[in-house]
């Protein structure tokens, strides 16, 4: 199996098969994301999200900020799970959600936690962080006052954001409070998108 043109192995593709089975399952009873994503679960979610370990291939202590559904935070973790190393915090208040998650884990051997409580609760629980991703979660300069207090903690830490189109205005207004490094990594699923790879975060003001 491919996705985003890499070979996936026939142990990864198995947990992910199971994951979008449990998603769809979960979907019709609770808002795991848009009713009109769930069919294309493949592309739309899977592929999308499997970007981010594919840019950062190495078995590092992950935090996955508004997990939801499980994008990318739950399929990171299932990659790690073939590394047999590695780790994901999965931060999510939503109780329901939550739920979700931990079924997701506990199903496709994934590694990864579930913390159902808010995000800027998450640093006072979640002590050591590598790197963090979110993926339709908030705009950057908000994203960032999540982000900062790890970045506080770790001068290494990189943060890999997904947007959409309009992540260049994001940028612009974050850049009149927040220091730090860029690169832009362009989406392989969807066109005008981007993950966004952050480090040195530094609030200015």
């Amino acid at each position: 199996m491919d996705l985003n043109g890499r070979r996936v192995s026939r142990e990864t593709q198995e947990r992910l098969e199971h994951f979008v089975a449990l998603f769809q399952k979960w979907a019709k009873s609770i808002n795991l994301t848009a009713p009109s994503t769930i069919s294309d679960a493949w592309k739309r979610h899977i592929a999308d999200s499997a970007q981010i370990f594919q840019l950062q291939q190495q078995p590092a202590h992950w935090t996955d900020l508004g997990s939801g559904g499980g994008f990318p935070g739950i399929i990171t973790a299932i990659f790690l799970a073939e590394t047999k190393d590695g780790w994901v915090d999965l931060v999510e208040s939503n109780n329901k959600k939550a739920a979700f998650l931990r079924t997701a884990l506990r199903e496709t051997g994934a590694r990864g936690t579930v913390h159902a409580l808010r995000i800027e609760d998450a640093p006072s629980v979640i002590k050591s962080v590598d790197l963090v991703s979110a993926r339709a979660l908030a705009e950057l300069d908000k994203l960032f006052h999540f982000i900062q207090p790890w970045a506080e903690e770790n001068g290494a830490l990189k943060s890999m954001l997904h947007k959409g189109r309009d992540y260049r205005r994001e940028l612009d207004k974050a850049h009149g409070s927040w220091s730090f490094d860029l690169v832009e990594h362009p989406s392989a699923v969807e066109q005008d998108s981007v993950i966004l790879e952050i480090s040195n975060l530094r609030r200015l003001v």
